[in-house]
């Protein structure tokens, strides 16, 4: 994850590759329920003035994340699976009866895989880029950009040329901590 961005523009096609790569991650029904608000230039500011107001700007840790030439708002749509498992050939699973009908809220599993994708599409063509809530200013963004009530925002991807070099990416407490071995992780026939 980069957190220290230089202020050199992201090319709109390289911006449309990596979406379109990220399209391709795994969708319940095909039904890819998952958008992106893009800002980008001076479009940023508007993230930032609402969710780290000026007065804390200063104290801010990372101040390089302040220059991501793009900073993408991530939104998983309920609705859009609800209406395709609706359809004829879902219909017999119920799900289209609700969003109350899923034990897995398949919307935001799909937008985090579509996510994931992304990164690694950002990453592959030599972009930083940085997954981070959204903690404040949430409803006031929503009303800034004309943000549906019933999308559920994920969370804010900034993308851009990261302006520290591989080995000094992630910088964040959590980057010291060791990663789980696969032993750890994986249980051989249950728990």
């Amino acid at each position: 994850m980069t957190r220290s961005f230089d202020s050199r523009p992201v090319a709109a096609e390289v911006l449309h590759d990596i979406v379109s790569l990220a399209a391709r991650a795994p969708s319940a029904g095909k039904t890819q329920g998952w958008h992106l608000v893009v800002l980008e230039g001076h479009d940023t500011s508007r993230f930032w003035d609402v969710t780290l107001p000026a007065e804390r700007r200063a104290t801010f840790r990372w101040q390089g994340l302040l220059r991501a030439p793009v900073i993408a708002l991530a939104f998983a749509d309920p609705q859009a699976y609800v209406q395709r498992y609706a359809e004829p050939d879902k219909r017999r699973s119920g799900l289209g009866e609700g969003v109350d009908a899923w034990s897995t809220p398949y919307w935001t599993v799909d937008a985090a895989m579509a996510l994931n994708t992304l990164l690694l599409a950002a990453e592959d063509v030599g972009l930083g880029a940085l997954f981070f809530a959204v903690f404040s200013g949430e409803a006031e963004l929503r009303a800034a950009l004309h943000i549906p009530d019933e999308l559920q925002l994920l969370g804010a991807l900034a993308l851009g040329w990261s302006d520290q070099p591989r080995s000094q990416r992630g910088d964040g407490l959590s980057a010291t901590r060791a990663r789980r071995s696969a032993d750890e992780i994986i249980h051989r026939g249950g728990w």
